[in-house]
């Protein structure tokens, strides 16, 4: 650090917030918001409804809340992730302005009508979300031919299948179990974590911290993904639980290897870049966490909240703050608030993984306690990027 001296150098005027209302210029931009704000809303009422505290129900059952947390809060972050990611991806433009308002109150709608009796309707425009916005990805991609990214269509549209087949399953028209349709989108959200944090973790460590030297080695990288699509294929053929245990096993070692070379130890004076780490390192845990309760050793509840508090919340967080920033022309450098809404969503995590594991008596006070630290953390976002997400970019460009 250079000496303190008193002699001021002109510094460039800072640069400003043009007027205007700037939500609907690209993707992230409503869905980040309406998912921080969801996210929030939603697991605080499952809280409380799940300790007895409000006079009716919210949801009707654990299954529901894994819906509104998957079809709902993953799937809003993911959509509004691939509509900005595509528009790089392609050069192509991806929905902006009413297209993309309608998706939004397409979005809504289901949320809505998951707390109503109108159940078909509700299975409808579940599966239409994923559905409408499948196309709307495709069309960039398919026109600008970037079959590297094809890809991310098909698993859009296995989440449609995902989420009609679990209403389907709720309205007592087929036959199969409805948990079926949340294992199928848990393995999707697995996956597409898996893929992107390969792309994104590495990258960033090595763009931010110099010397990092994060490395990705062929084989693991083809063993790693390769192992979570085999886990989904033996989700749906309802393999033996000896069968899963063998693909997990060496999945979740794969993966903490993979982890490993990205060098995460190099990135503890960079918060932006160490919250993707800690959060990464989730999905091991997840897989192990997996095997056991296979084996009947821990609640199955355990495993899954590994991966969608633990490496979903944190990656999701992680992500969520720094696309806002990137998008918005803003330095990518994470602020107090920023490090406040980290810190509350891995200790949402920590508490509702650990706690039960090692206190089994204490779940209800870890649930309590994981959704309030949850709920400051996405509500703290939302309020802190009101601002960010609804104003143009501070370089005055479009996006």
């Amino acid at each position: 650090m250079a000496p303190f001296t008193a002699v001021k150098r002109a510094q460039p005027p800072a640069a400003q917030e043009g007027p205007g209302f700037a939500l609907w210029q690209l993707g992230f931009r409503p869905f980040y918001l309406l998912a921080s704000a969801f996210a929030a809303l939603s697991v605080g009422l499952w809280a409380m409804q799940f300790a007895g505290w409000l006079p009716g129900a919210y949801l009707q059952g654990p299954l529901w809340h894994a819906h509104e947390m998957l079809f709902g809060f993953a799937l809003a972050v993911i959509v509004g992730f691939l509509f900005t990611a595509g528009r790089n991806w392609s050069g192509q433009p991806t929905p902006v302005g009413p297209p993309l308002a309608a998706l939004a109150a397409l979005w809504v709608a289901g949320r809505v009508l998951v707390l109503t009796p109108f159940a078909w309707t509700a299975a409808v425009v579940n599966a239409a979300f994923p559905l409408a916005c499948a196309v709307a990805l495709a069309i960039p991609l398919v026109t600008a031919r970037n079959r590297r990214n094809y890809f991310f269509i098909g698993l859009l549209l296995v989440l449609s299948g995902a989420a009609f087949a679990f209403h389907l399953s709720a309205l007592g028209v087929i036959q199969t179990p409805t948990w079926i349709g949340i294992q199928l989108a848990l393995d999707v959200l697995l996956f597409i974590m898996a893929v992107m944090g390969g792309r994104v973790i590495p990258m960033f460590t090595n763009n931010g911290i110099s010397g990092a030297n994060a490395t990705r080695h062929p084989l693991i990288e083809k063993v790693a993904l390769g192992s979570l699509i085999a886990l989904p294929i033996s989700d749906a053929m309802g393999l033996p639980s000896l069968v899963v245990a063998a693909i997990a096993v060496p999945a979740a070692l794969v993966h903490l290897v993979r982890w490993l070379l990205w060098r995460p130890w190099k990135t503890l004076n960079n918060t932006l870049v160490l919250v993707l780490h800690l959060a990464y390192a989730w999905i091991p845990v997840h897989l192990a966490l997996r095997v056991l309760a296979l084996h009947g050793w821990v609640s199955p509840s355990l495993a899954t909240h590994a991966l969608t508090v633990g490496a979903a919340g944190g990656l999701i967080i992680g992500m969520m703050v720094r696309t806002a920033r990137g998008h918005t022309a803003r330095i990518l450098r994470a602020d107090q608030v920023d490090t406040a809404c980290f810190v509350l969503v891995l200790l949402a995590a920590l508490v509702r993984i650990f706690v039960p594991l090692v206190a089994p008596s204490q779940t209800l006070a870890a649930v309590l306690v994981s959704g309030a630290f949850w709920t400051l953390g996405f509500g703290l976002y939302a309020v802190r990027y009101w601002a960010v997400l609804t104003r143009p970019r501070l370089d005055g460009k479009p996006g």
